[in-house]
């Protein structure tokens, strides 16, 4: 009887074991390589949506409800952001670049973060004049029910000033 016991108690620890490899192998872990390159990809088309300067297409990349925070402006949420994007893209001076540093994505593969640097050249209110700026930000992504992934959150942050054209050429002589 004691080998009974000895044997169904070592089938049970075998039992677990096995269930406790399969689950952390297969079972609720995605394929975080594959979602690192669709999120690149994204952002690589997110990319040409600028350049195109098309307020749908960028809008599109966000999802019912996203937040997105610009330096200095208040925070915009769901519907605000299209009219915000349209106008943006308006500025005739309008130069957008950017791409991520680092691409984080969950094991469950429903949410991911891209964080990275940007190099954009605006009307400057002023002068109307072209000014450049960089800086970095950071977009937490949702995959959605029907398999594509959206910005949620969207937050960006202007990096060290830049330095005028003109003040560089004199420093330098």
């Amino acid at each position: 009887m004691n080998r009974t016991i000895g044997l169904g108690m070592a089938a049970v620890a075998l039992l677990a074991v096995t269930g406790c490899k399969q689950a952390g192998t297969s079972e609720g872990t995605a394929d975080t390589a594959a979602i690192e390159k669709q999120l690149k990809e994204i952002e690589t088309q997110w990319n040409k949506d600028y350049a195109a300067r098309d307020g749908a297409a960028l809008a599109a990349h966000y999802a019912e409800g996203a937040a997105l925070a610009n330096p200095g402006e208040d925070l915009i949420q769901g519907d605000g952001i299209r009219p915000m994007l349209d106008k943006f893209v308006s500025d005739p001076n309008l130069k957008l670049e950017f791409a991520s540093d680092r691409v984080q994505v969950a094991k469950s593969g429903d949410l991911a973060y891209t964080r990275g640097h940007f190099t954009m050249q605006t009307s400057d209110l002023a002068t109307k004049q072209p000014r450049k700026d960089k800086g970095y930000y950071l977009t937490v992504w949702q995959k959605q029910a029907d398999g594509s992934w959206k910005a949620v959150e969207d937050f960006i942050t202007p990096g060290a000033p830049t330095v005028p054209a003109t003040a560089a050429t004199t420093e330098d002589q």
